[in-house]
């Protein structure tokens, strides 16, 4: 690899608010930026979730001080990267970079001239590339947040992480307050388990009395979650009517559920005009019959291949009137009935109605879509956003543009959908996609999780569980559906079981982690009559015995900071 690095003379520049690479002279020097192998011990700072979506006139200070790009002499060694094109690139030079660590890696970049560039940064690591390893828009005359990490399967003796422009033209880049931070498996771990307890689960004091009042100690109290607050779900499809083994079985486990086709445009109006719900009906009738919500999906896909034909062949005033037909047709139905509905569906990757009724059209169907159903929150919906970074057309930056640019026209858009189809999850990534998502305030939910069919069955599981880990722990997700509807001959990518509902691997991972998930616990009251517990959100069955008396009572545990205070009268 072809590294050229900063000579001596740009050291007082490193001390500046920024550092810009044009305009050092350069000298082929070795500057070694010395990294730590990560101890397995909980000892080390605590991951910042910070982000910032604006492009600010000054870069804000680095995440962790720098973390381990800081020298000995507290300054962070800068390089060029001269990459398989001939483009030099601003760069660092690492040293020991050890397999299973976790890498959080952000800066600030800003790019010279008059429009913006779409800025990748890529890690060079002995016997491997990764392309992408987080990504940001830059824009000219401001600094713009990029924020991202990854994770090596091998050691690393030396490596080389820049960042170039991902169009490989010779734009110039400045790069300011560059960090990167590792993290053991183990504590990065315990910062999923923290946020975990304060975003998930809440205190509780069940205080135990007689009939009198009186405080009783020694009372035996039990405690049982009977329903969860976090939805969590699956597809389903038709395949589920009628099948009573398939409806035990997802009842028995989720409180969320999509349809995987059946609301889609090309199964409710095949031919213009015959409309036929008979099959959304009666899944919408299961799920709500077992008290499962469900969301709406979708409204219309800009992918024409899964458009209906009929409604490739319209223009003008016609698709016009058949796109408002079909909102108000599908809406106006299922009126309060769906929680959300993906708007228009993978609209950063397709945009077969704005080609043909103008930029506007998919701000209209949010602003109808709204009006048809106000109770329903209206969702983006997209692939390759947490799944990876190296997709042009949908980076995180991409994707905040375009929901800012939908509701500076007006749009009543409300929800984050991101699909999660990953093939090996790069987790330290995943998180800082859905730190800088977090910034725009508004649900997040991961809407279609699954792993590839082209990993075998233990990887899947394997990597599922990681997806899983993240996404329920991470502060901003409100939702988790996976994308495993089951039909005769499998599934999309993957499965959790087989025909007779014996779990694969992957089930194995979604039944122990709700069972992580659910408080079930008991004991004594104490010499106050008190008796304490940390439990999951969601709703209880507090049963309590002392001697010959006994009570039933329920609890809903709902967010909140302080501890929850429950009086049972025996």
């Amino acid at each position: 690899m072809a590294v050229v690095l900063l000579a001596p003379c740009c050291h007082s520049l490193l001390r500046s608010v920024h550092i810009s690479f044009w305009i050092c002279t350069l000298y082929n020097l070795h500057i070694l930026v010395e990294l730590i192998a990560v101890s397995a011990g909980a000892e080390g700072p605590w991951y910042d979730y910070s982000a910032y979506t604006e492009c600010k006139y000054h870069p804000e200070a680095p995440l962790y001080n720098g973390g381990v790009l800081v020298d000995r002499s507290g300054r962070v060694p800068m390089a060029y990267h001269k990459t398989g094109t001939g483009v030099y690139a601003p760069a660092f030079l690492l040293y020991n970079l050890t397999e299973t660590t976790r890498y959080s890696f952000s800066c600030w970049v800003k790019a010279k001239g008059t429009g913006s560039a779409l800025v990748r940064a890529t890690l060079a690591a002995e016997g491997s590339t990764l392309n992408c390893i987080g990504t940001v828009l830059a824009g000219s005359g401001c600094w713009s947040f990029l924020k991202g990490g990854f994770v090596l399967d091998s050691f690393s003796r030396s490596s080389v992480l820049y960042l170039q422009d991902v169009d490989e033209k010779m734009t110039e880049i400045s790069v300011a307050s560059a960090s990167l931070q590792p993290f053991s498996v183990e504590q990065w771990s315990m910062h999923q388990q923290d946020s975990i307890r304060t975003r998930r689960k809440r205190a509780v004091t069940i205080h135990v009395s007689d009939e009198q009042g009186n405080l009783v100690s020694g009372a035996s109290v039990s405690i049982q979650q009977s329903s969860r607050d976090f939805p969590f779900g699956s597809a389903i499809a038709n395949t589920i009517l009628g099948n009573k083994h398939y409806q035990e079985w997802f009842a028995d486990r989720f409180n969320a559920a999509v349809f995987e086709n059946e609301l889609k445009w090309y199964a409710t109006e095949p031919e213009p005009g015959r409309l036929n719900y008979t099959l959304a009906d009666e899944m919408l009738e299961f799920v709500m019959s077992n008290q499962i919500i469900a969301r709406g999906h979708n409204i219309f896909w800009e992918d024409p291949i899964y458009t209906p034909s009929w409604v490739r062949k319209l223009s003008g005033d016609d698709l016009r009137a058949a796109v408002r037909s079909r909102i108000q047709s599908l809406l106006s139905r299922y009126k309060g009935q769906f929680v959300h509905w993906d708007v228009s569906n993978e609209m950063l990757h397709f945009d077969f109605y704005e080609q043909r009724l103008g930029s506007n059209a998919s701000s209209e169907f949010f602003h109808t879509a709204q009006q048809s159903d106000p109770l329903a929150t209206l969702f983006m919906n997209e692939f390759n956003v947490v799944e990876t970074c190296s997709d042009a057309r949908s980076t995180v930056d991409s994707y905040i543009s375009r929901l800012k640019e939908l509701k500076n026209g007006g749009a009543i858009l409300e929800g984050i959908g991101l699909e999660g189809h990953f093939w090996r999850p790069n987790i330290p990534l995943m998180r800082a996609v859905l730190d800088k998502l977090s910034t725009l305030e508004l649900p997040i939910w991961l809407t279609e999780i699954d792993i590839s069919k082209n990993v075998d069955a233990q990887k899947q599981a394997l990597y599922l569980e990681e997806v899983l880990r993240e996404g329920f722990s991470h502060p901003s997700v409100g939702g988790i559906i996976l994308w495993t509807a089951l039909h005769p001959n499998g599934c999309y990518q993957m499965c959790l079981t087989d025909q007779s509902f014996g779990n694969l691997p992957a089930g194995d991972v979604v039944d122990e982690l709700l069972k992580e998930w659910e408080t079930t616990e008991g004991g004594l009251t104490d010499e106050h009559g008190q008796y304490s517990f940390t439990g999951f959100l969601g709703e209880y069955k507090v049963s309590v015995v002392a001697g010959n008396k006994s009570t039933e009572t329920s609890l809903f545990l709902s967010r909140g900071g302080e501890t929850k205070h429950a009086t049972v009268h025996l």
